[in-house]
């Protein structure tokens, strides 16, 4: 299948359609999380009222970064293509549900998507679990094969892989997972180019 034949696209948020701001090591710090951890995973394993203290943290510490996104070179003009060209847009991010809109609408992208096909980490496990894709293929009615994952980490791939779906890799000058991706490409621009959509 190519790229340009596929009609519904899943986008990460941090990284890919936005300029990654996030400062995980200082993250970690913050919330006393050891360095080699993972975040999400960490505070799943805490104590409920520990846990439900430190997400709190950091769901204001993320709304702070969505105020201030920028999008990510091509990333506006690539989902405004698809959009327009009638393809399914969803978001599928590690963040909150609500930071996730806010987010889109700050970088002038909140109308290409509707509400219920963006899941946070709140609607479906976590990437690299591929559980979220495989929530939005059930809702979207078409098969995992169908779709795109589009990601600037391994997490986003693997999620992908593990639902079934195609990958590409955006935002980073090399490939450092090619078993994993189907396309890469430098920029969402470059992407929009391999899918036909962008000139």
């Amino acid at each position: 299948m190519r790229l340009g034949d596929i009609r519904h696209w899943v986008f990460d948020m941090d990284g890919t359609l936005t300029l990654a701001v996030h400062d995980f090591p200082a993250i970690k710090r913050a919330l006393g999380i050891p360095q080699e951890d993972d975040i999400l995973g960490h505070l799943a394993a805490l104590p409920e009222d520990e846990a439900a203290a430190k997400h709190a943290w950091l769901l204001e510490h993320e709304r702070e970064l969505a105020l201030i996104s920028t999008a990510a070179p091509g990333a506006v003009e690539l989902v405004r293509a698809l959009h327009e060209s009638g393809c399914r847009l969803g978001i599928l991010t590690r963040n909150a549900h609500e930071l996730a809109l806010l987010t889109l609408q700050t970088i002038g992208l909140g109308e290409c998507f509707v509400s219920e096909d963006i899941f946070g980490r709140g609607e479906a496990r976590p990437k690299p679990s591929g559980d979220g894709l495989l929530r939005l293929s059930g809702q979207w009615r078409v098969e995992p094969a169908r779709m795109v994952m589009v990601g600037d980490y391994r997490f986003d791939l693997e999620c992908g892989r593990a639902a079934g779906a195609r990958t590409a890799l955006v935002n980073l000058p090399e490939n450092p997972w090619p078993e994993i991706t189907d396309w890469h490409a430098r920029d969402c621009a470059e992407l929009g180019r391999m899918a036909g959509v962008l000139g």
